[in-house]
């Protein structure tokens, strides 16, 4: 089994969703620690460990175990349902184009799920509003108030305390009816910004405000890169610093004028699912299209249904466990 093209980038989405504004360089180096911790899980003293696979497949241990425990039989009715639900004009046959807007149904429909989840867990007194105060305690078991315009001389804890006030800032632009606290549609909004609509300028201008230095209401390449300077010593830059000019070049800077204007800069600070969900749906029909009709029919899916079930199209198989998903009533 293998895992689809855009797997860690899902992963993104459901942990940290628009957490790209954080800064080219601390995310390149975060993400490749974050690699070696999952090699390492992964190969164990240098063996290959099967049952991580499954796993991750499959979201987890728990997952995994009752993906075993469901019978061949109800498996392939489950698939099926899913199948016909994905094919919106019920022509029997899945185009790329249905693979995709079900993938990013898919992604919209758990993230929103996490989102249910977490706000229960931070409403501590149980009354249908999550509090700044409730969310602190949550968060850092403690409620914590720094001081808007006081810098801190510890450079690590000015970093916390800009990280907080940007938390804060969120709360603050969530909050739609100006009744202390959020509402689960509000607190959605604070998880998930790049889901509400009220929400776009500001995470436009909160990227601005940490990247563009100079205050021209563009991002430059520079200012994309952040505090990086090149080693004097070095004949050329590093890899990361390589990937992301070409990010910035090719994925971001559509106009080609060396900058980032605020839909593109949109782009960047939120992920774009329905690149991920195309990319991943070609993938399908290139890995599983038979007859090259560029499309796919439930007899080639279930001919190959093992990578059809680790894939995002089916979440890694965790559709087949949610009754959103493969119920026939839904």
């Amino acid at each position: 089994m293998q895992l689809g093209r855009g797997a860690v980038v899902l992963l993104g989405l459901l942990v940290g969703g628009w957490a790209a504004a954080a800064g080219a360089g601390g995310e390149a180096e975060e993400e490749e620690q974050q690699q070696q911790e999952q090699q390492e899980q992964h190969y164990p003293r240098g063996e290959h460990r099967s049952d991580y696979d499954r796993e991750a497949l499959l979201g987890g241990q728990e997952e995994a175990d009752e993906y075993d425990k469901l019978a061949p039989e109800e498996q392939q009715k489950r698939l099926k349902a899913i199948i016909k639900k994905i094919d919106l004009d019920s022509d029997g046959l899945l185009t790329d184009d249905e693979l995709s807007s079900w993938i990013q149904l898919s992604f919209k429909h758990y993230a929103m799920q996490e989102a249910k989840q977490q706000f229960v867990e931070y409403d501590k007194d149980g009354d249908g509003v999550v509090t700044w105060e409730e969310y602190n305690i949550q968060m850092y078991d403690r409620v914590i108030d720094f001081d808007e315009n006081t810098v801190l001389d510890d450079a690590e804890e000015e970093s916390f305390r800009q990280l907080h006030l940007k938390d804060k800032k969120r709360f603050e632009k969530a909050n739609r009816d100006s009744i202390p606290g959020l509402n689960l549609v509000e607190f959605i909004a604070f998880e998930h910004p790049e889901e509400v609509d009220y929400m776009t300028e500001f995470v436009i201008q909160e990227a601005l405000d940490e990247h563009d230095k100079n205050a021209d209401g563009f991002v430059s390449l520079e200012e994309f890169l952040g505090d990086y300077r090149r080693d004097s010593t070095a004949s050329e830059d590093p890899e990361w610093i390589l990937v992301e000019k070409d990010r910035f070049v090719n994925d971001y800077d559509k106009d080609s004028d060396g900058k980032l204007d605020h839909q593109e800069l949109l782009s960047w600070v939120v992920p774009n699912n329905q690149g991920i969900a195309q990319e991943e749906a070609l993938h399908l029909i290139e890995e599983m299209d038979l007859n090259g009709d560029k499309k796919l029919s439930e007899a080639e899916i279930l001919e190959n249904q093992d990578l059809f079930l680790t894939s995002e199209a089916t979440d890694y198989g965790r559709q087949l466990h949610d009754k959103h998903f493969y119920h026939d009533e839904l």
